[in-house]
């Protein structure tokens, strides 16, 4: 009995896995083809990642470029504050998808906690595309504000 237990136990999970497949990959054709529709322009798509341990803004596009060529970006706030801090509520706006106006600098910012650098977007303005975007990452966790690890859109 518990063979069979198991079995069950084991196709159940592979069929789950299976859906939630499927379900990212139709996510992905419907996101690909809204994003083919965006009007070409001076202008950039981001996306919030906000990370308790981490000092990164989130990922910033270009448009009609996919999620995946996208960059993990250090914000230069100096003309313009970051949607969160100008509102002072820090990471609250995390996963929210905006329309940003600015530029990269050519410059790159260290981020401690990664030990990485990351390119330098300096930003001029913003607004609000989606309060709920779609997903943009495989991993269901990968907004999770505590999470260590650091995800890449797909």
């Amino acid at each position: 009995m518990s063979r069979v237990s198991l079995a069950i136990t084991f196709l159940a999970t592979l069929f789950l896995a299976g859906c939630a497949e499927d379900q990212f990959a139709a996510q992905q054709a419907v996101l690909a083809q809204s994003i083919a529709a965006e009007q070409p322009g001076d202008y950039f798509i981001g996306r919030r990642l906000y990370r308790r341990n981490y000092f990164f803004w989130g990922y910033i596009r270009k448009p009609q470029q996919p999620w995946s060529q996208a960059q993990l970006v250090m914000l230069n706030e100096q003309k313009t504050l970051a949607p969160d801090r100008a509102a002072n509520a820090i990471g609250s706006d995390n996963n929210i998808e905006y329309r940003l106006k600015g530029y990269f600098s050519g410059q790159t910012v260290y981020e401690p906690a990664s030990n990485r650098f990351y390119p330098e977007f300096v930003l001029t303005g913003y607004q609000v595309i989606s309060g709920n975007p779609p997903q943009i990452f495989r991993d269901p966790n990968a907004t999770d504000p505590n999470r260590l690890y650091i995800d890449k859109p797909e």
